[in-house]
């Protein structure tokens, strides 16, 4: 027969389990689990904002390399466009017969006009940097000049479309102001 069937009854085995802790030792493990933790997160942070510090200081180096190259670009992009202005001007007036003032005003309108259209796909441009979609978002959390312009974050009203039809100025022609007397620039 078998131990068990001799017993009557299986027995446990035996485990190496210790008795649980106290209390006193609970808590005391809580709180050394808690400092690890807020030491590994300290740790994390410090490891962050070396991390950040370090990328700034890679985009702070690239800018300035960016802005040296840029303006050199500039420079030679400049007197390459003389120069070929000067032989359009010579082709009109040796090869076309133009006159010298008829030759130098056709380039001059072309600068002119080129100018003109890089200038307007500038401003074009220029719009993107005023942050409009960051700017809605924290109005409708209630921060910021817009606040009062949009509906509130739990809203399922469009802050886009709220802002396009709100006027942009007062009923007496003046712009909005916010409460420091500043102007508020729709988004």
């Amino acid at each position: 027969m078998s131990a068990t069937g001799e017993q009557g009854a299986a027995t446990p085995p035996e485990t190496d389990a210790q008795p649980a802790p106290d209390l006193g030792e609970s808590l005391r493990q809580i709180g050394q689990t808690g400092r690890a933790g807020l030491g590994a997160a300290g740790d994390a942070a410090k490891a962050m904002r070396s991390l950040v510090a370090a990328d700034i200081s890679l985009a702070r180096s690239a800018f300035g390399r960016t802005l040296a190259m840029t303006g050199v670009a500039i420079v030679f992009g400049a007197s390459a466009w003389l120069l070929l202005m000067a032989v359009l001007v010579v082709l009109l007036n040796r090869q076309a017969g133009l006159a010298w003032s008829l030759s130098l005003l056709l380039p001059a309108l072309l600068s002119g006009a080129v100018a003109w259209f890089v200038g307007w796909r500038a401003m074009g441009y220029f719009e993107h940097t005023r942050l409009q979609a960051t700017r809605r978002q924290l109005a409708r959390l209630g921060i910021g000049e817009l606040a009062g312009f949009v509906p509130d974050a739990d809203s399922v009203t469009s802050s886009r479309e709220a802002t396009r039809q709100r006027p942009a100025e007062d009923g007496a022609g003046r712009p909005f102001k916010d409460e420091r007397g500043v102007d508020v620039t729709p988004p």
